[in-house]
Parts: structure tokens; sequence; C-alpha cells
């Protein structure tokens, strides 16, 4: 259990930047979502991203986990961070080069005219971003989660306080809401027909400051060139690459074809522009997921990394993928029996897509699960099987994409990426065992899993239209879900009933 607490400790410190992210993005969403009242107006913004996601996997093609392979010793730290942080400025530098001559044809070839800024933008978003990975890889490998902690909260705070400056402050003032005395300085810095643009000019911002601030891990650096020590990282990098991609297609590809796909009217009074965009800005919500699973992963990759060659590594392993999924399990009940309350965030116009939250979390969760389990594979460099499960994945998903989203619309989106996460889970699990045996605790988790499902539907199927009512009984109920566990789970959690009891009529006495 001792594993298990190191790593929910560094969990938890690594979760707060995570944690405060996710939830500062949740409060951007209720920003854009209230200031762009019409959905389309957010249509190419979120399509843009969409590819980012995809872009970002490119940038980085798996050095992320390399580094932890190559650099656990402390004494080769310097050396392998020196070379791969040398790599990923030449292949950065270089992509982002290209993407910035060619800004017109891909802004045309997207349907966007006109807004070749965002291109350029986000060309240097991506080069910034993966240098900057580099970096925070090096921080989290020496154990560095405070430093680690405080730089990503003050990209996230950049973020959100440039958000609010200029899509709050300066574009009310300009539409004269308030301070109509200061409309001069509101247009000094906001130009109306950027509007939405503004959103990723935040983020630019926010990715160049945060290389500024990670300027002492690169006071030692030393550019470094050498293909021929470069080789074997990236030969145990690139089926990482491979996997990265199909994964970044399989959780991207319902939103890259809704557009193309979605029959015009099919949701009546919105087009497939405003449809796309309410499944895009409610898909936000669904990440909270991700909270613990890229907060455990921060935690998980240096650790199981360095205890290896340790004989008790699969046990450990298993005994931190019950806790994980547990965590999870809790998730998806606390957001889905709550999503009366959670789905306020949303402006109205985009609430109708709230329905395929719960459907979405169970995906992610299958995910994070998919990532944990992914462990076996890194540590015995086996790396070739991830690209094997997650190109099968991308495959399922493309194909049920296109018999779904015509029937099912968004729907179809969320049950297609919840069912492609779950057979990629259950492949990594079945080879896993052939290859890397762990044992893992399948019978309890698995009834907690069932447990919940059952809890979420029934719940779902009680319509209880005052919400001084349901937002109590809805709280309630995820509490129950919460205590069943702590009491199924009390002696590995080291909770004793009992002796409490006796303790206290031992007192008595």
């Amino acid at each position: 259990m001792s594993v298990v607490k190191k790593l929910a400790s560094d969990t938890a410190l690594y979760g707060i930047s995570s944690i405060a992210g996710r939830f500062l993005n949740w409060l951007l969403v209720a920003v854009h979502t209230r200031v762009f009242h019409q959905p389309k107006l957010l249509a190419d913004n979120n399509q843009l991203y969409i590819y980012v996601i995809l872009l970002n996997i490119l940038y980085t093609y798996g050095m992320e986990t390399a580094f932890f392979r190559y650099a656990n010793k402390k004494e080769n730290r310097q050396e392998y961070y020196n070379l791969i942080l040398s790599y990923i400025i030449m292949t950065s530098i270089f992509f982002s080069i290209i993407i910035y001559f060619l800004a017109t044809p891909i802004i045309n070839l997207m349907g966007f005219p006109g807004k070749e800024r965002l291109i350029v933008w986000f060309a240097i978003i991506l080069a910034t971003d993966a240098i900057a990975a580099i970096a925070f890889v090096k921080l989290r490998a020496e154990s560095r989660a405070k430093r680690f902690v405080f730089i990503r909260l003050a990209n996230i705070f950049i973020n959100i306080g440039l958000n609010v400056f200029y899509l709050m402050f300066c574009k009310y003032i300009n539409e004269g809401f308030f301070l109509s005395s200061w409309k001069p300085f509101a247009d000094f810095f906001y130009n109306p027909a950027i509007g939405p643009d503004y959103i990723v000019w935040a983020n630019f911002i926010a990715s160049l400051i945060t290389v500024l601030l990670l300027w002492r891990e690169f006071i030692d650096f030393k550019f470094t060139f050498d293909f021929q020590k470069f080789k074997p990282i990236l030969v145990y990098a690139y089926p990482l690459l491979i996997m990265g991609l199909a994964g970044a297609v399989n959780q991207t590809a319902d939103r890259v074809m809704f557009r193309e796909i979605l029959p015009e009217g099919f949701y009546k009074g919105f087009s497939t522009d405003d449809a796309f965009s309410i499944y895009a800005n409610v898909y936000k919500l669904s990440i909270f997921m991700l909270l613990v699973v890229q907060a455990y992963r921060y935690a998980a990759d240096p650790f199981f990394f360095s205890k290896a060659e340790d004989k008790n590594s699969p046990s450990m392993i298993a005994l931190a993928t019950k806790w994980f999924t547990i965590a999870c399990i809790l998730i998806w009940v606390g957001v889905s029996i709550n999503i009366d309350l959670i789905s306020l965030i949303l402006g109205k116009s985009y609430r109708s897509g709230i329905v395929v939250v719960p459907i979405l979390l169970l995906a992610n969760l299958f995910i994070g699960v998919y990532q944990n389990m992914s462990m076996w594979f890194k540590l015995s460099d086996k790396t070739h099987f991830g690209t094997y499960f997650t190109i099968f994945g991308m495959i399922l998903t493309v194909i049920l994409n296109i018999i779904l989203i015509p029937i099912l619309g968004y729907v179809g989106c969320a049950i297609t990426f919840a069912f492609s996460s779950f057979v990629m889970m259950i492949l990594c699990y079945y080879y896993g065992q052939k290859h890397y045996p762990i044992p893992y605790e399948l019978k309890s988790v698995g009834i907690y899993l069932i447990a919940a499902g059952v809890l979420i539907f029934a719940s779902l199927q009680i319509k209880i239209t005052n919400p001084y009512f349901s937002i109590p009984f809805h709280i309630i109920l995820s509490l129950l879900f919460l205590f069943s566990i702590v009491i199924l789970e009390r002696k590995s959690l080291g909770i004793s009933f009992k002796g409490t009891k006796k303790q206290k009529h031992k007192g008595t006495e």
C-alpha cells in the first residue's frame, strides 16, 4: 500500500496543475459559450484545435516516454536531455517553418479563407510547446514537482487572464456595455473582426511566456548532434509516435468527420456547424476524467520506469491500477449523476448536447485504464504492441463513425469512442498477460464499474424538474456510492469500524 500512497501523493501534487487547468478550462467554456451565443462562431477554432492535438503528437514523436526509458539513471540524465532536446528543437523549427510558408493553402483547404494568422500562431505554439514538453519531462524525472506545478499554473492563469481581458473586458467595453470612457483603450487591444481568434492569441502568448519561465532548464543545455546515439532512442520511440497519432485520431476522428458526415438539418433549429460546435464544447466537459489520468501519468511514468528492475513491479502496477480505476469510476459517477448541475456551466444554446457526457466519460475511463495497462509494453520494450492496438482502435473508430453519425448524430460519436476505447483496453490486457503478466484485481473493479453504470442509468431515468430537489438528491446518491466503496475497501484503506467502537466502549468503562 506504500506504493499507492507514494503514487497518490505525487499524483495529488501534479494534479494541482491538471485539476486547476481543467477546472479553469471549464470556466473558459462558460465564457466562450456565453460571449459567442451562436455556436457556429466557435466552429472554426474548435476544428483547428482538433488538428493541433494530432500535430502535438508529431512534434514530440514519443520523446517524452523515451526520455524516461534512457535517462532514468541520474548520471545519464543531462546527456540524454541535451540529445533529445536538440533533436526536438531542430524538428520543431523545421515543421513550423513548413507550416508558416504553407499558411494560405492550408487555411483555404480547411475552408477558413483569410485566417492565415491562426496557422502562423499555431505553428509557433506547436514548436514552443514541444520544446517546453521536454523541459517539463526533465522536471518530472528530477522530482521537481513544485516547479513543474508552478510553471503549469502560470501558463493556465495567463491563458485564462488573456481570455477574460480580450473577450469580456475589452469586448464588452467595445460594445458599450460599461465604461464607455475606456472605449479608446479597449479599441487599441480589441478588434471585433478577430473575435473568437483571441482564444488562439491568448494561447500563443501563454506558450511563449511558459518557455521563458523554463529558462533554468536551458542554462546547462548543450546542443548535441549525434545521430548514432539518437538512433536507438528513435527506434524505441517511433512506435510510440505511431501509437500516439493513431490514439489521437481515435479520440478526435468524431469531430474531424462530424461536419462532413452529419446530414444538414439533422438537428432541428441548428445547422451542421452549430451541431459540431455544441458537441465540441460539450466534449470539453467530459475531459474532466482526464484530470486523474493526466495527473497519474505524470507521477506513474517516472516512478515505474525507476522500478523497472524490481521483481515486485507487476504487483505494484496491479495495485496502482486498481485504485486508479476506482478513482476514475468515482468521477464517472460524480459527474454523470450531477449532470444537471454541471450543465449550467454551458450557455443555454449548447446544453442540448449534454446527453453524451456520461458516455464520453466512460470512454475516457477506458482510455485511462488502457494507458495505465500500457506500462507493460513500455517496460518490456515491446512498444510495437501499442501501435497495433491503437491502429486497430483508429480503424474501428473511423468505420463506426461513418455508420453511426448519420443515424445517431453526436450520440453515435460518443458510442463509437466508448466502444473503440473498450476494445483497445481489452486487447492491451489480453496480450499483456501473455508477455508481461500482471495480477490485476478484475473482480472487485468489474463489480464497481457495473454498479456505477446501473446507478447512472437509473438516476437518469428519474426526472426531477425542481433543481432544489434534484441537485441535493443527486449529490446524496454520489456520496452513497463513494461511502459504499469505502466500506467495501475498508481493509485496504486501513479503516476499522469495529476497532473504533471497541475503543469508545473501553473509554466509557
